[in-house]
C-alpha cells in the first residue's frame, strides 16, 4: 500500500519576501505538505510514518526561527524539505506555499509555489 500524510493550509504571518519593504510587516503564508511513505503492508507505530504535527513544527522552525528575511517562497520549501526528508518513513515530499499577499503589478491572482521531492 502507499500511505500518505499532510498538511493542508496551515497559514502562518512572518516577514519574508524578496523586497526589503516586505521585512517590516508580517504577511500570510499559506502552506500544504504531503509525504508520501514508503510502501508497506500497514502502519501500526508512530515511527512508521511521518507525525502531521512534525510537519507543522518544521514549518514554523524554518519560518519562526530564520536568522534572517528569507527572500523566496523556494527556499522555504527546500529548508521544510531538508527537515522531512531526514526521517526514514518518507519516500517523497510535495510542499506548496501560497502568498495571497505579494506585492504583484495587478490586483487578482495567487502566487504560489510547489516543490516535488523525491528519495534517490
Amino acid at each position: 500500500m502507499q500511505w500518505r500524510v499532510g498538511l493542508e493550509g496551515y497559514e502562518v504571518r512572518a516577514a519574508h519576501g524578496f523586497y526589503e519593504f516586505e521585512h517590516h510587516a508580517p504577511q500570510p503564508f499559506c502552506f500544504t505538505v504531503w509525504a508520501t511513505l514508503e510502501d508497506r503492508d500497514d502502519v501500526s507505530e508512530l515511527n512508521q510514518t511521518l507525525n502531521y504535527a512534525d510537519i507543522q513544527i518544521t514549518i514554523d522552525k524554518v519560518i519562526h526561527e530564520a536568522d534572517q528575511p528569507i527572500r523566496l517562497m523556494e527556499e522555504m520549501a527546500q529548508q521544510i524539505i531538508a527537515i522531512l526528508s531526514d526521517h526514514a518513513a518518507v519516500k517523497s515530499l510535495s510542499v506548496r506555499i501560497e502568498k495571497p499577499k505579494a506585492p504583484l503589478p495587478h490586483p487578482g491572482g495567487l502566487p504560489v509555489i510547489e516543490v516535488l521531492w523525491q528519495r534517490t
